[in-house]
C-alpha cells in the first residue's frame, strides 16, 4: 500500500473529495463503492470462519479428525500472519484497484479449490492462499476506504466498510453452514466463490481508483514502530483480539457446557445484532470521540465477560451478556484502524499491515490458547481469561492520551 494516501488524511491530494467549508454541496460517502468494500470484508472474514460450522462433513470428505479439520482455520491466519507486511511492502507501487481486484480474485481461487479438493494437503494450500489474499485485502481496505471519503466522514466510512466482519459472523456463518448441511459443504464453499465473482464486477464497475506509492520512496515497515502512538495500538490490538478469540473460537462449547448449546444459534444472533448497533454507534461519533469509544469498548466486553464468570447460570443474563460483548466488540476493528491510521502519520500503512499481522496472530493463539484452557482447566475459564487480558487493554488505552487514543484526534475540528 501507498504510505500515506490510503490511510492517512491528506487534503492536498486531487483524488480525495474536498472538505465541504460551508457553502458547498454538503458532504456525501461513496455509498455503493464503500458498500463494495464491506462485502470484500464480509468475504474475507467469512471464508475464514466458515469452516466451522462444516468440520464434520469436511473431515469425512477429507478421511481426516475433525480437529485437523479445524486447522482450515488456523491456516488461514497463519496465512494472513506471515504474508501481510512483506506482500503490502512488496504492492506499494501498484495501484489501489488492481491490487483489491487482485486479492480478490485470490479469495474466488482459494475457494473454488476448497469446494473440488478430496485431499488435505491441497486443501491447506488452498486455505493458506485464502490468508494470502485477506493479508493483501485487510491491509488495503481501511485505507482504501478513508481515502475515498471526505475527511469528516472518514471514521463512518471506515464502519461501513468493516461492517462485513459482524454480518459475516451473526448472519454469514450460520447462513453458510445451513446451506452446507442441506446441499453439501462444497456448496457453500462455491456460493462464497460466486459471490467473489460478482464482487469483483461491481469493483471494476463502481470503485474507484488511486495510485500506490510514488516511485522514488522505499517502504520500510518497522519504521511505524518508532511513530509515537503506534505501538500503544498495536497492543491493544494483540491483547485484545486475543481476549475475544479465546472466548468466541469455543463459544459453542462453552454455551453446551452451560446446558446451552441448543440457544447457540440465537445467542449468536443477538451478540450480532449487538455488533452491528455498535458500528453504527461508533461510525457516527468516531471522529470526536475515538478514545471515550474505545475505553466504552473495553469495559462493555469486561462486563460482559464478568457476568459469564459470576452469573453464568441464569439464561437471562447470558442473553445481557452476549448483548454487551457485542455492543463493545462490534465497533472495535473500526476503531483500532482509525487509531492506528491516525497515529502512524506517513507511515500509516505500515502500521495498518502490523495490525492485520497482529491480529491474525491473535486470532491463531487464541485458538491454541482456548484449546489449551479447554483441556486443562474447562470452559469455565474462559470469561475470566478475557477479565484478565482486557485489564492491561484498558490501562494503555488510558494512559495513551497523548499518542494512540488521544482525547482529540489528529483531524477533529
Amino acid at each position: 500500500m501507498s504510505t500515506s494516501p490510503d490511510t492517512a488524511a491528506a487534503p492536498a491530494s486531487p483524488s480525495a473529495p474536498a472538505a465541504d467549508k460551508g457553502g458547498g454541496e454538503p458532504q456525501k460517502l461513496p455509498l455503493f463503492a464503500l458498500l463494495a468494500l464491506a462485502t470484500a470484508v464480509f468475504i474475507t472474514s467469512l471464508t475464514e470462519t466458515l469452516p466451522a460450522g462444516l468440520l464434520p462433513a469436511m473431515s469425512k470428505d477429507l478421511h481426516v479428525s475433525e480437529s485437523a479439520t479445524g486447522q482450515t482455520v488456523t491456516i488461514y491466519a497463519i496465512g494472513t500472519a506471515l504474508t501481510a507486511i512483506p506482500l503490502t511492502a512488496a504492492t506499494a507501487r501498484w495501484r489501489r484497484k488492481r491490487l483489491l481486484l487482485t486479492a480478490m480474485a485470490g479469495f474466488a481461487v482459494a475457494n473454488t479449490v476448497t469446494a473440488v479438493s478430496s485431499v488435505y494437503g491441497l486443501t491447506m494450500v488452498a486455505r493458506f492462499v485464502a490468508g494470502v489474499a485477506a493479508g493483501l485485502a485487510w491491509a488495503l481496505l481501511a485505507g482504501y476506504a478513508r481515502r475515498m471519503s471526505p475527511v469528516p466522514l472518514q471514521g463512518k466510512a471506515i464502519a461501513i466498510a468493516m461492517a462485513g466482519i459482524p454480518v459475516a459472523l451473526s448472519l454469514g456463518v450460520p447462513a453458510g453452514t445451513f446451506l452446507g448441511t442441506e446441499l453439501g459443504w462444497r456448496v457453500a464453499f462455491f456460493a462464497m466463490t460466486g459471490l467473489t465473482v460478482l464482487l469483483l464486477l461491481w469493483i471494476a464497475a463502481i470503485v474507484p481508483d488511486y495510485p500506490g506509492q510514488e516511485a522514488g520512496e522505499k517502504p520500510r515497515m518497522l519504521r511505524a514502530l518508532k511513530v509515537p502512538g503506534v505501538t500503544p495500538v498495536l497492543f491493544v490490538t494483540l491483547v485484545f483480539v486475543l481476549a475475544h478469540t479465546i472466548l468466541y473460537a469455543y463459544i459453542a462449547t462453552y454455551l453446551d457446557d452451560l446446558g446451552l448449546g441448543g440457544r447457540t444459534d440465537v445467542i449468536l444472533l443477538v451478540f450480532g445484532a449487538a455488533s452491528l448497533a455498535s458500528i453504527w454507534i461508533v461510525g457516527a461519533q468516531i471522529h470526536h470521540r475515538l478514545r471515550s469509544l474505545t475505553v466504552a469498548s473495553t469495559l462493555l466486553v469486561a462486563v460482559a465477560a464478568a457476568l459469564l464468570a459470576v452469573l453464568s447460570d441464569s439464561t437471562a443474563l447470558v442473553y445481557v451478556a452476549a448483548a454487551l460483548w457485542g455492543l463493545g466488540w462490534g465497533g472495535v476493528p473500526t476503531l483500532l484502524q482509525t487509531a492506528v491510521a491516525d497515529a502512524g502519520g506517513e507511515q500509516a500503512d505500515s502500521a495498518q499491515a502490523m495490525l492485520v499481522t497482529l491480529w491474525n496472530v491473535a486470532m491463531a493463539a487464541g485458538g491454541i490458547i482456548g484449546g489449551i484452557l479447554l483441556d486443562s482447566i474447562g470452559s469455565e475459564s474462559f470469561p475470566w481469561t478475557v477479565l484478565l487480558l482486557l485489564l492491561p487493554v484498558l490501562v494503555v488505552v488510558v494512559v495513551a492520551r497523548a499518542h494512540g487514543f488521544p482525547a482529540k484526534r489528529p483531524d477533529a475540528g
